[in-house]
């Protein structure tokens, strides 16, 4: 059992499709605390003035809710302007038409919080791209732990032997706790392979819009990045 644990992203980057295709489970963290100026409610599409970020907004008062319960605000058409500025940016991408019914699919039914948004935008792209793990919730896994304390107990229950997890894992997860477990650990090597972009030289790190734009279907075959062990991914970071 291959498993992946993420906290939602508003419509990502393609690696975190190539992490999709490689589990056999995506589990959706969307109990963790929503982060200001994260990738929890941004998007980064190409455009010809440059690289442009879309904000969902949100309501969050005066303290940082968990993603789940961080709500969207509605008081402005920013879906409306994001799939026109899409539309105008992307407007000689050959499968510009799929990206925006992958838009208008996520947006139509106006999810209540950033979580439900988040993560209904990163099944549809998946199911786009072929990619069928199972999908669950962190919060419906009963644990109460923290840090690499819970993950154990996440991984745990879902019978895990492989855990695989980006690059940033390499600064906090604590590797010889998931060791102990019997879970092996293994560490995203991402290609970041170019495909044909608009609007000048290759950005790897845009929303996955911009690969299914300009891809269309052929963009599941783009999900090439292989997996490294953890003590050769930290020797790469140290070297």
């Amino acid at each position: 059992m291959n498993t992946v644990v993420m906290q939602p992203q508003f419509f990502p980057w393609r690696g975190l499709f190539e992490q999709i295709h490689l589990c056999d489970e995506f589990v959706h963290l969307d109990d963790a605390q929503f982060q200001k100026g994260g990738m929890t409610n941004r998007i980064q599409i190409k455009t010809a003035n440059g690289p442009f970020w879309f904000t969902v907004p949100v309501l969050r008062g005066g303290h940082l809710p968990p993603i789940n319960e961080t709500e969207i605000d509605y008081r402005s058409d920013w879906r409306g302007k994001t799939i026109r500025t899409f539309e105008m940016s992307y407007a000689r991408a050959p499968f510009l038409r799929d990206a925006i019914a992958l838009l208008t699919e996520v947006y139509d039914p106006k999810p209540a919080t950033i979580g439900a948004l988040d993560i209904a935008a990163i099944e549809r792209c998946a199911a786009y791209l072929g990619l069928q793990p199972t999908f669950s919730l962190a919060s419906q896994t009963p644990v109460t732990m923290a840090k690499t304390d819970r993950l154990v107990g996440l991984l745990g229950q879902r019978g895990t032997k492989r855990y695989i997890t980006g690059l940033g894992a390499l600064d906090y997860l604590d590797e010889p706790m998931l060791a102990a477990q019997g879970i092996e650990v293994r560490v995203m090597s991402y290609e970041r392979t170019p495909y044909p972009q608009l609007h000048g030289p290759f950005d790897p790190h845009v929303s996955i819009l911009d690969t299914i734009a300009n891809l269309g279907p052929a963009a599941a075959a783009s999900l090439t990045s292989p997996t490294i062990a953890w003590h050769d991914a930290k020797r790469m970071r140290t070297a």
